[in-house]
């Protein structure tokens, strides 16, 4: 899991390099002190994992974390209790709080690698490379590609809709953009990835599947109309 440390205080900073230095499962790409830097971070690299110190000059950590898009796994750091509540209702793996203990921080890891385990347990197989497994109802469910419709994002989960039901499963809808194949799917917002065949009509801010009318963003619509021409 590649993960960045955001905290404002060098001793904290080096302390959890330690520590992370010291799992097999985590690799560090950077050190912030800031949630300006944490945005450059995300954006040089893949990120998995973050430890996130809330209490920061500028631009909290929950401040960060209601103004950032399709973030990774979150690990609270802060010497504050009363954080704890406010942490846990963003969706955060855990809240560690200062001065951490190793034992404590292998306990928070060993969380967040199990999420991101089961996250990322999607598995495309066959030689035509025509579907795809995911994990949904406690067991793997096979989704064919000529059967999805659309995928759409909510929040942790995906939504598959197919022809024949819909499907979630605990997930981000950039893993699944990185998963299906580029050639049958494309992206056209943060929250929507469509089937190319089974579009009915497309105009510049909406595309039809059935009777679904899906929108498009300003950020995808010029890669969707020149796909639509390659077409």
């Amino acid at each position: 899991m590649n993960c960045i440390i955001v905290d404002d205080e060098p001793l904290a900073q080096n302390l959890l390099e330690d520590f992370v230095n010291k799992i097999p499962f985590l690799n560090l790409k950077a050190k912030c002190k800031s949630a300006f830097e944490a945005v450059e971070a995300l954006q040089e690299n893949k990120i998995d994992l973050i430890f996130l110190d809330i209490h920061m000059p500028d631009i909290s950590g929950i401040e960060f974390i209601k103004n950032t898009e399709n973030l990774p796994l979150i690990i609270f750091t802060t010497a504050y209790s009363h954080y704890a509540i406010e942490g846990f209702e963003h969706n955060a793996v855990d809240y560690l709080l200062k001065p951490i203990s190793f034992a404590r921080f292998t306990k928070s890891v060993n969380r967040a690698y199990e999420i991101y385990k089961l996250k990322n347990k999607i598995v495309s197989v066959g030689s035509d490379n025509n579907f795809l497994f995911v994990r949904a109802d406690y067991k793997l469910v096979k989704i064919n590609f000529d059967d999805i419709l659309y995928v759409e994002s909510l929040k942790d989960y995906v939504k598959f809709i197919t022809t024949e039901k819909n499907i979630l499963t605990l997930s981000r809808i950039k893993i699944m953009e990185e998963k299906l194949p580029s050639d049958k799917f494309i992206r056209i917002h943060r929250s929507y990835i469509i089937s190319i065949d089974k579009i009915d009509s497309v105009n510049k801010s909406i595309v039809q599947i059935g009777k679904k009318n899906i929108p498009v963003s300003d950020s995808y619509r010029d890669n969707l109309m020149k796909f639509i021409d390659l077409k």
